[in-house]
């Protein structure tokens, strides 16, 4: 069988060229399917026993006609990732999908649909105004209920993948980067190449980019979008995602106790946000020499970055802590 391959032609020696965006659409599409699904996603189990009993079922039935299985499912869902997307702003977005766009992915659904799916979805695509509505209303129960309560942990582990990436992509340059994202995407003859099942497709890229999303719900392969008026997308699984990140944080910080200590826990589960050596210190209820020792500790071990700023030495989490914390904070 032949190979398919979409390739997005890059100038391999444009850093610009490469930005990393977050999509909350993205990850809800993937938390339906888990839902419809969870035999296949043994690393989402922990959350799907922690949420699958409050899932409004009337909203989930609506995500789901139009979020199938596998395969496609409608664009103007996942078509604005950016740094800073944040799920109140895909809400407002879907209240407001244009009507074009709207027609136009619902056509592609209803191609990919049969019998009873094909006749709901007619519907959908007959009452555009109404189906506009009643999927921005499912949008927003499904996301309270399944997705929304473990957003802080899930939203971290996709910014320390990204910064994992950018570092990456400064040192080794971006066909490095890309060929460790996933084996289906490889660098290829100047362009970032993913390997599909359906279609071929070339897209210069030049001028305009390609945005990189990770994501955490969506652990099997890579996604991509290629038409406008979305930006040249690749979807792929983030790294450091293991069966417990959606444990609770009282589960995280005793692990994490018995690990490193309890001042070194407490330390690094409060550092998602950049402080002084004094404020870790106050936080913590600890002497000042005290914590800075903590801090040299997990510093030198690659869970803590410290950078001078003006007078002050700020510390954060590093991208290694993100990822040993599972996506956990106590913040």
């Amino acid at each position: 069988m032949d190979r398919k391959y979409v390739d997005f032609r890059l100038a391999p020696d444009d850093l610009t060229a490469i930005r990393f965006g977050i999509s909350p659409g993205h990850e809800l599409c993937h938390a339906v399917r888990a839902l419809q699904h969870p035999d296949r996603h043994p690393l989402l189990w922990g959350w799907l026993r922690a949420v699958r009993g409050r899932i409004p079922n009337e909203h989930f039935d609506v995500l789901s006609l139009i979020i199938r299985d596998e395969g496609y499912f409608p664009d103007f869902l996942t078509t604005t990732p950016a740094w800073d997307t944040s799920p109140a702003d895909e809400a407002e977005r879907l209240a407001t999908i244009p009507p074009a766009r709207f027609d136009l992915d619902m056509h592609k659904v209803l191609a990919r649909s049969t019998g009873s799916r094909a006749a709901a979805v007619q519907r959908m695509i007959d009452h555009p105004d109404q189906a506009r509505a009643m999927i921005a209303r499912a949008w927003a129960a499904v996301w309270d209920a399944a997705v929304a309560p473990v957003w802080p942990q899930l939203e971290r582990l996709l910014r320390a993948d990204i910064a994992v990436r950018s570092r990456r992509i400064a040192i080794v340059g971006i066909g490095a980067t890309v060929g460790d994202l996933h084996p289906r995407v490889q660098w290829h003859d100047g362009a970032v190449r993913v390997e599909l099942s359906l279609h071929s497709e070339v897209l210069d890229c030049r001028g305009t980019g390609l945005v990189l999303v990770p994501s955490v719900m969506a652990r099997t392969g890579c996604m991509v979008l290629t038409e406008p008026p979305a930006q040249p997308t690749l979807f792929y699984p983030a790294q450091g995602v293991t069966e417990s990140w959606a444990r609770d944080a009282a589960s995280a910080e005793r692990a994490l106790s018995a690990l490193l200590g309890p001042a070194r826990a407490q330390i690094l589960l409060t550092a998602d946000e950049a402080r002084t050596t004094s404020a870790v210190a106050r936080d913590s209820g600890l002497a000042a020499s005290t914590a800075s020792h903590h801090l040299t500790v997990l510093r030198e071990a690659g869970l803590i970055t410290s950078t001078r700023a003006a007078n002050r030495v700020l510390h954060v989490r590093s991208p290694l802590g993100e990822a040993l914390l599972g996506g956990h904070s106590g913040g």
